[in-house]
């Protein structure tokens, strides 16, 4: 069956290396056959007037040409390729949008009927799609479409090579690979996987029509894989790649491509020289196949007639004296007479350049160079690129020289030679330092100078003490240097920076040293209510002071700015009268802090005041019922004419009895208070202005 082709937009200028989904992202890879190559795509061939390759070469010495008319039925270009079929093929105005030197594929059926395609190209199209002069591309083309499940794994090996796909959710497997996709880089698609070319097998009948690799109407088995693969397999793969079955398999295949019948011919150059009588050479070299008649069209108006080329191994020479004129944009014209038709190309005739001497001085950054043309009639201007034209005198300014001078010339010659300079070597840049430190820091503790961001090519640190309380550096020779201070200021450091291209100026950083210590005392047992002093003088480096409560119950705090302030623990509040109310006992320690400054820093310190503990002993407690008379008495451990609350029960939310009592300075205190009943209750409570505390006190009731 005849393959027919679908066509694709080529993306401009690319080189596909790998398999890529064109329809969707079924994921491929392309795996390495457990054969070595033993093929490829060797050789371009000439280029054609169209702009193409005139042939491409395999290694077996296969050459097949582009398939570029309409109306040969074993080569022809693609269906609505040519603008109009009916007129002869020309370039650019009636000329294939893409064609191929090689057209071959396999078509399969696999279960349930799903047709499977297999494509193996050699094509030539144009990067942007119309016909455009320079837009030229030729690729290596492998792709394979078939629909599949999503997810599905499969196994494809075919003459080129294996290819590993899993299908995607909208096309199935749907890969197309394409190398060699740059204008006028036609050796890229020697790096494809096509090639060695498929041609018929001629072990099996019938034989290829002659001139052709075989007939694209007529499937047939074919020789030329590179890896003895000369079929295609379809084999299903679980997700770790082991084969669940073969699903599809053939060994036919339809092939398009002609034997090329024309060896073409490349002017690879074509100089002159000329005497100042006028009288010069014409020199030729060309390529094209070996054993090529090329030849030189004859120029009367130059003085030299037609002349063959001495070729060997395709390459070819020729040496044509001339005597007459040459004018300018003069050309030669260089013909293959063994090719029917006759292959013919143009190319410029260009004076050779000789670049006798290049001087650079890097010092006096100037750069002289000295060349010659080989027309000395009429001696064209030569000129540096980039630079301008050769003079006597040197080129100046040129702080950066080409590393290849190129000398060209207004009769189109050029040549490049290697530029070796003169002068001074060059060193690098002087580093540039940079210092950084920590600041404020405090005595006692490591303090860090650092110098690793500095920059250049460094060989060397040198750090000093220029200001400050005198330290001892350790490390002064390395990035980073320390120093422990022992007393607070500002010290000031310098590091120098040196490398082999000179010595970085000083720079300086700063270190401010805080020596402020904070000493708020010892910690104070107090009666509460009263006021106590504390003692921050045995603080050190302090410029400032600073007091605040940190916790407990709110106290009275006075002279916060000083070093011995003033600090009341407040009186417990008593339950007040009728009490049965909520009522919370605090008696927590009161925590303050204080903190010193000096220029540099601050510290820190905390004392704690924590209330004199106090014991009520000696409690009786009567209580008459016909008079609802109460009478209690007691002793406090704490003289401090502070004042006592009775309340009925065992906790201090009870109704208060009577008023608040003061214990006498000898710690004795009594109540006598006419009310409330005790009812059922048995017990009172006591609480003290100064934290003491009794609870469940047994009550004696009389009638």
């Amino acid at each position: 069956m005849k393959k027919t082709l679908a066509r694709l937009p080529i993306a401009t200028g690319a080189v596909v290396a790998v398999l890529a989904s064109v329809a969707g992202p079924a994921a491929a890879t392309v795996v390495v056959p457990p054969t070595a190559r033993s093929g490829r795509l060797v050789q371009v061939g000439p280029i054609a007037d169209h702009g193409f390759p005139t042939w491409f070469r395999d290694s077996n010495n296969v050459r097949l040409e582009a398939c570029i008319t309409p109306d040969d039925p074993l080569c022809p270009a693609p269906p609505g390729s040519v603008p109009d079929p009916a007129r002869p093929v020309s370039f650019p105005d009636n000329f294939p949008d893409e064609f191929f030197y090689q057209l071959g594929g396999a078509n399969l059926t696999l279960p349930g009927g799903v047709k499977a395609t297999i494509g193996l190209d050699l094509e030539g199209a144009f990067a942007t799609g119309p016909v455009i002069p320079g837009d030229q591309v030729t690729f290596g083309r492998v792709r394979i479409r078939f629909d599949a499940p999503a997810g599905a794994r499969y196994r494809i090996t075919h003459p080129y090579g294996v290819d590993d796909v899993v299908a995607d959710a909208k096309k199935g497997v749907n890969v197309t690979e394409d190398i060699g996709l740059s204008p006028g880089v036609f050796a890229q698609a020697l790096n494809s996987r096509i090639g060695p070319f498929l041609t018929w097998d001629p072990a099996v009948a019938p034989a290829a029509p002659a001139g052709y690799v075989g007939d694209p109407a007529v499937n047939h088995q074919v020789v030329g894989s590179p890896y003895g693969t000369n079929f295609v397999r379809i084999e299903r793969l679980d997700s770790t790649g082991a084969v669940l079955g073969q699903v599809g398999y053939t060994d036919l295949f339809s092939v398009q491509g002609r034997y090329a019948t024309h060896a073409g011919v490349d002017v690879d150059q074509a100089t002159y020289s000329r005497d100042p009588d006028g009288t010069g050479m014409v020199e030729v070299h060309a390529s094209s196949e070996a054993d090529q008649d090329i030849q030189v069209i004859g120029d009367p108006s130059a003085g030299y007639g037609t002349t063959s080329l001495r070729g060997t191994g395709g390459h070819y020479y020729g040496r044509l004296p001339f005597t007459g004129t040459l004018t300018p944009g003069a050309a030669v014209d260089v013909v293959n007479l063994t090719d029917q038709p006759v292959a013919t190309k143009r190319h410029a005739l260009t004076d050779v350049v000789t670049v006798y001497q290049v001087d650079y001085d890097a010092d006096a950054q100037t750069l002289r160079v000295l060349a010659g043309s080989s027309d000395r009639m009429a001696p064209p201007t030569l000129s540096v690129a980039g630079l301008g034209p050769i003079t006597d005198a040197p080129f100046t300014g040129v702080a950066v020289p080409p590393g290849i001078v190129t000398v060209t010339s207004s009769a189109g010659g050029s040549a490049s030679t290697p530029l070796a300079g003169s002068g001074g070597g060059f060193l690098p840049k002087p580093p540039t330092g940079a210092a950084t430190a920590v600041s404020p820091a405090r005595t006692g503790q490591t303090v860090r100078l650092d110098a690793t961001a500095s920059a250049g090519v460094i060989s060397g640190f040198t750090w000093t003490q220029t200001a400050g309380p005198a330290v001892t550096l350790a490390d002064p020779n390395r990035p980073v240097a320390t120093f422990v201070p022992a007393v607070g200021g500002l010290y000031t450091f310098a590091v120098t920076v040196t490398g082999p291209g000179g010595v970085a100026a000083p720079v300086s950083v700063s270190v401010g040293v805080s020596g402020a210590t904070a000493n708020a005392g010892a910690d104070l047992t107090v009666i509460r209510g009263r006021p106590v002093t504390l003692n921050g003088t045995a603080s050190t480096s302090a410029a400032t002071w600073s007091w605040r409560q940190v916790s407990g119950p709110a106290a009275r705090l006075t002279g916060t700015a000083t070093g011995r302030p003033a600090v009341t623990y407040p009186a417990l509040t008593l339950p007040a009268a009728p009490g049965g109310r909520p009522f919370t006992y605090r008696n927590d320690p009161v925590v303050m802090e204080l903190t010193v400054r000096d220029a540099y820093g601050a510290g820190t310190d905390r004392v704690v005041l924590r209330p004199r503990a106090e014991t009520l002993s000696g409690l009786t407690v009567r209580y008459r019922k016909g008079t609802k008379q109460w009478q209690l008495s007691g002793r406090s451990s704490l003289h401090a004419g502070q004042r006592v609350v009775v309340v009925l029960g065992s906790r201090l939310t009870g109704r208060v009895i009577g008023r608040a009592v003061t214990v006498r300075s000898d710690g004795t205190f009594s109540l006598r208070a006419t009310g409330p009943s005790c009812g059922s209750l048995r017990t009172v409570s006591l609480v003290t202005t100064t934290g003491g505390v009794r609870l469940g006190v047994r009550v004696t009731v009389t009638r």
